[in-house]
């Protein structure tokens, strides 16, 4: 892929990748999307019905 090369190690084997970041926007954005949803994995979920509730009562104190 062009824009893209992967650094080895001693025995050859992958060990990191630099992303020309002009040719590749698209794919770091994706690839960061990834990293960060991941990194969330195990934060507290509030459900869609308790936002919509937190959201209608701080509209009606406005």
């Amino acid at each position: 892929m062009r824009g893209v090369q992967f650094l080895v190690d001693g025995e050859g084997e992958r060990t990191a990748v630099l992303i020309d970041l002009k040719k590749n926007a698209r794919l770091w954005e994706d690839f960061y999307d990834v990293a960060l949803a991941k990194s969330r994995a195990a934060e507290p979920r509030e459900s869609l019905e308790s936002v919509k509730l937190r959201l209608r009562r701080r509209a009606k104190r406005s």
